[in-house]
């Protein structure tokens, strides 16, 4: 089954609200108007209610189940405003406080926060870090997680596997790697996959020597020892985890070796590369980034999205909500 036929089976299985900054974007609204109609998820959208109503009828939009909320005109700001004094308290003052939570991010992060929306989709306007630093502000990490990172599902067919991290992390040590193995092995569940993680090198059962292959080993032994019941393996070269005839040569005994279908890249650098040259020379689609590690959805797009990226995303994250109940 498709990644995204998955991914509503599990949406559609209780419908969440979910919201989105960007209101004034064709794209976003767009996609808005489809995915409640299709019955997917419940919106809210982030905007002047007249600049909103006028996109929509140039659009021939209906907006059916469409919550429309102005952050300046919003009856519940001040409270909204103190709840986030309280986390940022020595760190902003209250009339900085409101003047930031005027942007959109930051609103549509509260509203997730307080539970008044499951999950936020933005970033066909803002940037990547306009949409995760207040992520890590105010929702923050889920119990037990230290950090965040970004996967991408890797479909080809009936062929479906998971590579990160290829969105946030530059240069991660080898906890950090460890915890994305496991946020990523979460992902992995919620697209139908039983995992089986891979951390990845140019080395494979001491094949070579130096620094970046023993942060990989100590990532994969903390891996071990923090989730046990997830089948891991490290540190293998990418053919060895991939091919079996290669993994039982390369690491006999292995039940990850040559039957991988979550590759941990060692650094954001060749994370990126290798998701990209799967979508480009071997023709697989790449569904994401999704964000990992958060205590609450919130997905960013890139802004040259289109309509049915922020469709997909909103499907994802509506997924997301439902996996972490």
């Amino acid at each position: 089954m498709a990644v995204f036929d998955v991914l509503k089976q599990i949406a559609l299985k209780d419908k969440k609200r979910l919201v989105f900054p960007e209101g004034t974007d064709e794209r976003v609204l767009t996609a808005v108007d489809r995915l409640t109609a299709d019955g997917i998820i419940d919106a809210i959208v982030l905007g002047k209610e007249d600049d909103i109503q006028a996109l929509a009828q140039k659009l021939n939009l209906k907006l059916d189940n469409v919550e429309i909320i102005d952050p300046a005109t919003y009856a519940d700001f001040d409270n909204l405003a103190a709840d986030l004094y309280e986390l940022r308290k020595n760190k902003s003052t209250l009339e900085e406080v409101k003047q930031t939570l005027k942007d959109v991010s930051y609103f549509g992060t509260m509203l997730v926060y307080k539970g008044l929306a499951d999950g936020m989709v933005s970033g066909a306007v803002h940037s990547t870090a306009d949409t995760v630093r207040p992520a890590l502000q105010i929702v923050k990490t889920a119990a037990g997680m230290h950090r965040v990172s970004g996967s991408f599902v890797m479909e080809r067919g009936d062929e479906k596997y998971i590579f990160a991290d290829a969105a946030i992390n530059i240069d991660p040590d080898a906890a950090t790697l460890a915890e994305i193995g496991y946020q990523s092995a979460q992902s992995a569940k919620m697209v139908g996959l039983e995992p089986k993680v891979a951390f990845l090198s140019f080395s494979t059962k001491g094949s070579a020597k130096g620094d970046m292959i023993d942060k990989v080993v100590e990532a994969t032994k903390i891996f071990k020892e923090n989730y046990p019941d997830i089948p891991a393996d490290g540190e293998l070269q990418f053919d060895a985890a991939f091919v079996p005839s290669v993994g039982q040569r390369k690491a006999p005994g292995s039940e990850v070796a040559g039957h991988a279908n979550v590759f941990v890249f060692p650094e954001l650098q060749s994370g990126n590369i290798g998701y990209k040259l799967a979508q480009r020379l071997g023709n697989f689609t790449a569904v994401g980034p999704i964000l990992q590690g958060l205590a609450k959805p919130i997905n960013d797009l890139s802004r040259g999205a289109s309509s049915q990226d922020v469709y997909d995303l909103g499907i994802l994250t509506a997924a997301q909500a439902v996996f972490k109940d």
